[in-house]
C-alpha cells in the first residue's frame, strides 16, 4: 500500500526521491508527493495520480540534500490533492508522511481545535504534524517532542518526520514497516527493502516502538519512552533489487513467464527425492514435532489465503492430520482457541500484511509457534516468526501475484511431503511425488510452448456481465485463485465455487452465452466435475474448459485449453497458469492496467 521514502545526505534529493517512489510503485497508490528542505525553507510538490504526473509537476530544479516522499493509498479521506503526503502543521515546521491508521485520530482532531488548530485536509496523518508542532514549543528536544506525540496515538504507523531548521529526519514504528539504508555520508530511509538496494546494502529493520533519529552519516534509535535500542544491521540481497522490465509488455506478462525458473528456485535443495520427502531446514521441526502436532492450521489474505487452502488440503491427503485455513482478518477477530502443540503456518507474499501480521501476534501471545511461508526477505512476518521458508519467488512487481502463488504452493507441497513422510505418506509415494514435482517447472515451460485458445476464451470473457469459475477439491481453490485475478484484472464480477454446489444458487445466474470456467484436471473428481459441466451447458452456458492434455473431455467445451498431465496432487501448479493467462489477456482488451489494477495494493497494510 502506501510507500514512504526520505533522505539526507551530499546529493540533491529530489531525483532520489522520485526514483525511490518509482520503485515503490509496485505496491498499489492513488497519488503522491514530495518535500525538500533547503536553506529553511521546505518546498512541497504532490498530485493525484502517478509519479509520472508528480514528475510532470515538479520545477526543473528543487535544491536541497534532505527530503521525504509518499505515495498514498486512501484510508482517510478521499483522493484528493489536500489529503495527499506529505502533510504539515498548521505553522510549517513539522511535514511528515505516513502509513498506518490512527484511531483515535477523530478525539485528536477535537482536541486541536479546541485550541484553535484547524486540520485543512480529512486525513488522520495531518493530525500527527499539528501535536508534534505543538510538542515542540514544550519539549527540550525534536525528538522529546515525536515520543511525546506517539504515546497518545492508538493505531499503525511508520512515520518520516522533516523538521525545519534541524537537518534531521525523524522516524518511527508501530505496525507499519520502516527501513533505514545506511550509505557512506548519506542515509535512506524506505518502507520496503526494494529501492534501496539502488543505494546500500547495509540496512535496519525498524521494530514495533522504535524511533529512530537520523543524520546524515549516523542515526540512533530509541524506544517511545526514551530508552536506547542497539540497531540490528541486515545485509540485503541483491535478488531484491529492482526486477527490470526488460522486453516485456508488462511486468505481469514477465513474471507469469517466470515461474517455471522461480518453482525451480522455490525446490532447488530442498526435496530428498531418494527418501521421497521434503528437507524445510529453515522451520527447525523435528520429528518428534512433526508426529506430536495435533492439527495445523494456515493464516493468509487474498491470494496466500488460496494458497493456504491448498496447503491445507495437501496436510491432510498427505499426513491424515486435521488442517484448516483461516482468512486472517476473521482469525484474529474471532478470540481463536491456540493450542500450544499444534503447527501454524503464516503465508504472506510481501511479509508485511498487516491482518497476517496482526493474527501472527495474537497466536503468539497465546503460547503457539508460527513459522513463515514468504517471499520477502527481513519482512515483518519473517522476522516475527524467526522461523520458517522463504518461496524464493524473487521480486513481483505486478500488484496481481502470480509467480508467488505458485511458489507458495509449491513450499506448502514440500511443508506436506515432510509432514506425511513422518506419518501415513510411503517411501514410494513420496519418491513419486518428489520426482513430479521437480518435473513441474519443465512442464509449465512445455505448456508456454502452446498455450491454447486463450484468445477464444477472451472473446467469451471480455462481453460479460459476470464469470462463474468452477471446479473441485484442489480445483475449487483454483477457481477462486482465477475468479480473483480476472475481478482484479478486467473488473468484471466473477464468482468460484466448488462445482457441486453450484446448482445450489450461482446457477440461478446462468443465461445464454454466459461464460462459464471450469478446471478439470485428471483426478478423481473429474467425473463429479463433467456433471456439473453438463449441467451449465443445458442451461446455455459457454464452457471454457481447463484440462490434461490427451483427455477426451476436450470435447466438451466450447473452449478447451490443455495443460500438461501431472500428479494428481500437483495439478493447481499448471492449471492456474492459463487463468492467469485469460485474466491478463482480457484486461489487456479492455483496456486496463494491467500492473496496478485500479484501487489495489500489493502490500495490504492496514487493516
Amino acid at each position: 500500500m502506501c510507500g514512504i521514502f526520505g533522505y539526507l545526505g551530499h546529493q540533491q534529493a529530489l531525483p532520489i526521491l522520485v526514483e525511490g517512489l518509482r520503485r515503490l510503485e509496485y505496491r498499489g497508490y492513488d497519488s503522491t508527493g514530495v518535500a525538500v528542505e533547503h536553506d529553511g525553507r521546505i518546498e512541497t510538490h504532490k498530485t493525484v495520480g502517478k509519479v509520472a504526473d508528480l514528475k510532470a509537476i515538479l520545477p526543473p530544479t528543487v535544491e536541497g540534500t534532505l527530503g521525504i516522499a509518499h505515495t498514498r493509498w486512501a484510508t482517510h479521506g478521499g483522493v484528493t490533492q489536500v489529503n495527499t503526503h506529505p502533510h504539515a502543521s498548521e505553522n510549517d515546521r513539522v511535514h511528515l508522511v505516513h502509513n498506518g491508521i490512527i484511531e483515535n485520530f477523530q478525539q485528536l482532531r477535537k482536541g486541536l481545535a479546541a485550541r484553535g488548530i484547524a486540520c485543512i485536509s480529512e486525513t488522520d496523518s495531518e493530525v500527527i504534524a499539528q501535536m508534534i508542532a505543538l510538542e515542540l514549543e514544550k519539549a527540550a528536544t525534536p525528538l522529546e517532542a515525536v515520543q511525546s506525540t506517539l504515546r497518545r496515538l492508538r493505531g499503525t504507523w511508520g512515520l518520516c518526520i522533516l523538521l525545519k531548521d534541524h537537518d534531521m529526519l525523524i522516524c518511527a514504528r508501530n505496525g507499519s514497516p520502516l527501513i533505514i539504508g545506511q550509505g557512506d555520508g548519506e542515509t535512506f530511509v524506505s518502507s520496503d527493502p526494494h529501492p534501496l538496494t539502488a543505494h546500500t546494502q547495509r540496512v535496519v529493520y525498524l521494530e514495533d516502538g522504535d524511533v529512530a533519529v537520523i543524520h546524515r552519516d549516523s542515526f540512533s534509535i530509541t524506544s517511545m519512552k526514551g530508552h536506547s535500542v542497539e540497531p540490528s544491521i541486515t545485509v540485503l540481497e541483491d535478488a531484491w533489487g529492482e526486477a527490470e522490465l526488460g522486453d516485456a509488455p508488462h511486468y505481469m506478462y514477465k513474471e507469469i513467464y517466470e515461474q517455471p525458473d522461480a518453482l525451480r528456485q522455490c525446490i532447488s535443495g530442498r526435496v530428498d527425492r531418494d527418501m521421497g520427502t521434503g528437507r524445510l531446514g529453515g522451520m527447525g521441526l523435528d520429528h518428534s514435532a512433526l508426529v506430536q502436532a495435533p492439527h495445523v492450521r494456515l493464516l493468509g489474505c487474498g491470494t496466500a489465503a488460496y494458497a493456504a487452502e491448498i496447503g491445507q488440503m495437501l496436510i491432510e491427503k498427505m499426513g491424515r492430520i486435521p488442517a484448516v485455513a483461516h482468512i486472517s482478518s476473521e482469525f484474529r477477530n474471532n478470540d481463536t482457541v491456540i493450542n500450544p502443540k499444534a503447527i501454524y503456518l503464516a503465508v504472506s507474499q510481501s511479509g508485511e500484511t498487516a491482518d497476517t501480521i496482526s493474527a501472527v501476534k495474537e497466536i503468539k501471545l497465546k503460547g503457539g509457534q508460527v513459522f513463515g511461508v514468504v517471499n520477502v526477505v527481513g519482512s515483518t512476518i519473517a522476522r516475527l516468526c524467526g522461523q520458517g521458508v522463504y518461496i524464493h519467488s524473487g521480486p513481483e512487481q505486478s500488484v496481481a501475484s502470480t509467480k508467488a502463488f505458485t511458489n507458495m504452493v509449491a513450499a506448502l507441497t514440500i511443508f506436506a511431503t515432510q509432514l506425511g513422510r513422518t506419518r501415513h505418506l510411503s517411501k514410494d509415494d513420496g519418491r513419486e511425488l518428489i520426482a513430479q514435482l521437480q518435473q513441474a517447472p519443465h512442464l509449465m515451460e512445455t505448456y508456454f510452448e502452446d498455450v491454447g485458445p486463450i484468445a477464444e476464451a477472451v472473446d467469451l470473457l471480455c462481453g460479460a456481465n459476470s464469470v462463474l469459475f468452477l471446479g473441485r477439491g484442489l480445483s475449487a481453490t483454483v477457481a477462486k485463485e482465477g475468479a480473483l485475478k480476472l475481478m482484479e484484472l478486467a473488473y468484471i464480477p466473477c464468482l468460484a465455487y466448488p462445482a457441486g454446489e453450484m446448482k445450489h444458487g450461482p446457477i440461478a445466474l446462468l443465461e445464454e452465452g454466459s461464460p462459464v470456467v471450469v478446471i478439470a484436471p485428471n483426478d478423481h473428481l473429474k467425473e463429479k466435475t463433467m456433471s456439473a459441466l453438463h449441467e451449465v451447458k443445458a442451461r446455455g452456458a459457454k464452457v471454457i474448459l481447463i484440462h490434461e492434455k490427451g483427455d477426451a473431455i476436450a470435447s466438451e467445451g466450447d473452449v478447451s485449453i490443455a495443460v500438461p498431465a501431472i500428479h494428481p496432487w500437483l495439478t493447481p501448479l499448471l492449471t492456474v497458469v492459463p487463468l492467469q493467462l485469460m485474466a491478463y489477456e482480457t484486461a489487456l482488451r479492455l483496456g486496463r492496467d494491467v500492473d496496478r489494477p485500479r484501487n489495489l495494493a500489493k502490500s495490504v497494510t492496514v487493516e
